[in-house]
């Protein structure tokens, strides 16, 4: 008696699974050609606090999906759509590629061939890191990063690079520092968002969290069109409000990002999020005028302020130095470094905080660096103090 192509399908995506080979498994060929609402299963090994998981992307014609399931409930999950919604599933694994195909009588067929991946997915060393954003994903092109055929256009180029690599920079801190159930996420001065969006994405769909994403943004053609988006490829945890960064008062805020808020804007998100307790902070600061102004350094570091453009720099690496040195001693542990290179943006510092236990010394080595560069007050400062 011949076996069931169908069972000898999922009998070798069972034994893929036991023996660590499996790669990945897909589901196409919408059988209803008219409307397919959902167009294709996507599942792959994910490895989520030290156990291997299966990471389901129900990818819609305007949305992505992701569920994480254990292996074990993974074969009656895609039992019930292979036949009824799709009629092709493909497994890849270590050694091979395994194939069905059923016809709309309902026949299925299947075919194995020999196949070679490099690497083993689901080796719990290799961690799959699920860090970039796809250049087809609808939104991009509505917000004028991608063309018609999904793919990036010549002056997207810088735009998409600084996207993926925030998306990165958001997945590093994320893996070691989790954020809470149904985080609540604000982006305050989200601009045209295009961060926020990748945030959004990134969060909700490679990494399966279930969040909610604030856009804030003084511009209402901005917050109308970002919105408009949002609505469009129904990324239902997205929205966007007008406002000023300093008005804004959230009730619960865990993660905030801040990316380009101009001068003294970049302190007062930080405020809120150190007054909120949010568990990741990320800003990119830009325009340091305020430290520049109040400058009035020791004789020995005149010679050093002299000149304008040295002026400038020195301004905005004291502001960023004090930035992070407030930020520990509230409790928090801060990294300051390249965004991203030069030639792709010229705003290029990134400070990340995520809540730790504060370092009484940070208090003294603040005091130290404003004597120093006679600087009687910081915004931030000011504003801790005064809280």
């Amino acid at each position: 008696m011949q076996n069931d192509p169908l069972d000898t399908f999922f009998t070798a995506f069972r034994r893929a699974l036991g023996e660590a080979t499996f790669v990945k498994l897909t589901l196409g060929k919408s059988r209803n050609r008219d409307t397919p609402k959902l167009k294709n299963i996507y599942v792959r090994p994910v490895e989520l606090k030290g156990e291997v998981q299966l990471q389901f992307t129900y990818r819609y014609e305007k949305r992505d999906e992701v569920k994480n399931l254990a292996p074990a409930a993974a074969i009656d999950v895609l039992r019930e759509p292979l036949g009824s919604d799709f009629l092709t599933a493909d497994l890849y694994t270590l050694t091979e590629q395994v194939s069905v195909q059923i016809s709309r009588k309902g026949k299925a067929r299947i075919h194995s061939t020999s196949a070679r991946h490099q690497k083993p997915a689901m080796a719990s060393h290799n961690r799959v890191k699920l860090r970039n954003i796809s250049a087809e994903r609808p939104y991009l092109r509505a917000l004028g990063i991608t063309g018609t055929d999904g793919k990036v256009l010549a002056a997207g180029q810088n735009k998409f690079k600084q996207i993926n690599k925030f998306v990165e920079i958001i997945d590093g801190l994320v893996n070691r520092h989790n954020l809470p159930t149904e985080a609540e996420i604000v982006d305050m001065g989200s601009g045209k968002g295009y961060l926020t969006f990748a945030l959004y994405d990134h969060l909700a769909n490679n990494l399966g969290l279930k969040v909610k994403v604030t856009g804030v943004e003084i511009r209402p053609d901005l917050v109308e069109k970002c919105n408009r988006i949002a609505r469009e490829n129904e990324l239902t945890g997205l929205s966007f409000v007008e406002g000023y960064i300093d008005n804004f008062k959230p009730v619960r805020l865990d993660m905030l990002i801040a990316l380009h808020a101009c001068d003294t804007a970049t302190d007062d998100a930080l405020f809120h999020g150190i007054r909120a307790g949010a568990e990741i902070m990320v800003v990119a600061p830009c325009c340091q005028k305020q430290v520049r102004k109040d400058l009035d350094p020791t004789p020995q570091l005149r010679p050093l302020l002299k000149h304008g453009i040295l002026l400038e720099r020195q301004a905005a690496m004291l502001t960023d130095a004090l930035r992070s040195l407030y930020l520990e001693r509230e409790g928090y542990q801060t990294k300051v470094f390249e965004f991203i290179a030069l030639e792709h943006t010229a705003k290029n510092v990134m400070i990340t905080a995520v809540k730790g236990q504060p370092r009484a010394a940070a208090e003294t080595e603040i005091k130290n660096l404003m004597h120093e560069f006679g600087l009687k007050k910081h915004y931030l400062g000011e504003k801790l103090s005064g809280a």
